[in-house]
């Protein structure tokens, strides 16, 4: 009973995080925290129940322990600032703001949890299909209401909560691009499904439909990062889903993924008009003058003199904002939250360790995501395959937003680096169906031999 409360609780934190405008306020993260905390009440209460404790040995977890561990060490005081103004001792920290850095590790610490009971819990191909089809399905739905709300009312999110002018909300974000990274995560799995050949036909209307819905809204989303990394991922798709035998099949799988990419063009352009095509050519605010906090050329060479003044351990995690504003050669009048690089930002906050633990943690997926996709079990080569793709997009898109950061999309990462993962090893369910195909053989030879034996007499 715990098992299926974690991962009904895992499968419930993916779609709410979401529709939560991508759980980054506080209200909204102390439920996620909340959760998590319940998650390893629930995973306690399991090991006692069955006399052993579940987890993953997967080696992807170290890299959010070693984040969770150098954060720890970035809030050690280290003797204490002189005296200023009259204000006098303050700890010496590495971080320059602690208390952010403490946030910063406490979130780490959640997604942590979730992503190791991710990897515990999702014990079955059933768990994996359930997860899967909740995804393909919520993407199909969001994404028709993310297209309906970008006519009906832009600016408003549900039509309730107004964001201030200069804002670019998309489906529950505040941040547009934030919704593209999502889309461009969800649909890499139904285009996998159906470049890998394992839809049945009466199904793959059904699929086509899910893949248009959302390649339309992540164009009317007007995210050029998006888009480019989209347009990565279908390259990704062709090369790794399309088999090379066969010149007729590889022909027909490319020609089906350029005309998705057609039909999803011509659908943004249909319902969002000039105003997407123009979205992706040119970025303005609505008075036509160029916005500060979205320069992120100022913001890229800002955040290399960061990097140049704390090379080696960073600024502390969390601890950007304050940073930026010691190098901003700008008036100020915006306040600056991210780098808009997520690789950027890693090493502004971390420094060299930072770097150490992402590219580990990058280079093990792939290594382990490859292993995946040379599976025998088409339905796991197929998922594990849309799963690195999905992974592969964002981390394009990660040269040029801050996606990473919002809890909703690192969330749905870390689902996919799950199911990459998993699908690389063999299940009890996979044996069943194995067993019901050869037992199936096994009975037509047999009626073969008395048909044999009939005619013989």
């Amino acid at each position: 009973m715990p098992s299926k409360l974690i991962f009904f609780i895992i499968c419930s934190a993916l779609v709410l995080t979401t529709l939560l405008y991508g759980a980054v306020h506080q209200p909204i993260l102390a439920l996620f925290y909340l959760s998590a905390s319940l998650i390893v009440i629930l995973w306690a209460i399991e090991g006692f129940a069955t006399g052993k404790l579940r987890y993953s040995k997967c080696l992807l977890q170290l890299p959010l322990v070693a984040v969770i561990l150098y954060g720890i060490f970035q809030i050690i005081p280290f003797g204490y600032i002189a005296e200023i103004a009259g204000v006098g001792g303050i700890p010496k920290t590495i971080s320059i703001n602690p208390f952010a850095t403490k946030l910063a590790v406490v979130h780490f610490i959640a997604l942590l949890i979730y992503f190791a009971s991710m990897l515990a819990f999702i014990d079955s191909v059933k768990r994996i299909k359930t997860l899967v089809f909740l995804m393909i399905i919520f993407g199909a739905v969001y994404s028709f209401y993310a297209i309906l709300q970008s006519v009906l009312s832009p600016q408003k999110i549900y039509g309730i909560y107004e964001l201030p002018l200069g804002a670019n909300p998309f489906g529950s974000f505040v941040n547009r691009n934030n919704f593209a990274s999502l889309i461009e995560m969800i649909i890499a799995i139904p285009l996998a499904m159906l470049l890998t050949g394992i839809v049945p036909k009466d199904k793959r209307l059904l699929y086509g439909i899910a893949i248009g819905l959302m390649g339309i809204a992540l164009l009317l989303s007007g995210s050029r990062g998006g888009l480019v990394a989209f347009f990565a991922e279908i390259l990704f798709l062709i090369f790794f889903a399309v088999e090379s035998k066969g010149t007729k099949g590889v022909i027909l799988k490319t020609a089906t993924a350029a005309l998705f990419l057609i039909v999803m063009i011509a659908g943004a352009a249909f319902v969002g008009g000039e105003t997407t095509l123009t979205r992706i050519a040119q970025e303005r605010s609505e008075l036509g003058e160029a916005v500060e906090t979205t320069n992120r050329l100022h913001i890229w060479s800002v955040s290399l003199k960061i990097i140049a003044s704390n090379p080696v351990f960073g600024v502390g995690l969390g601890a950007f904002p304050q940073a930026y504003t010691q190098f901003d050669t700008l008036s100020g009048a915006e306040r600056v939250e991210q780098a808009h690089n997520d690789y950027l930002q890693v090493l502004t906050d971390a420094g060299i360790f930072g770097l150490i633990f992402a590219g580990f943690f990058v280079a093990y997926l792939f290594k382990k995501g490859l292993e995946s996709i040379k599976t025998n079990n088409e339905f796991r080569h197929s998922i594990a395959v849309g799963s690195l793709a999905g992974c592969f997009a964002v981390l394009v898109h990660s040269f040029f937003d801050f996606v990473l950061h919002t809890t909703a999309i690192s969330l749905f990462f870390l689902a996919l680096c799950a199911l990459t993962v998993l699908c690389g090893q063999s299940f009890s369910d996979d044996e069943i169906v194995r067993f019901k195909k050869r037992k199936r053989r096994n009975n037509v030879t047999k009626l073969e031999e008395h048909s044999a034996t009939f005619a013989a007499k």
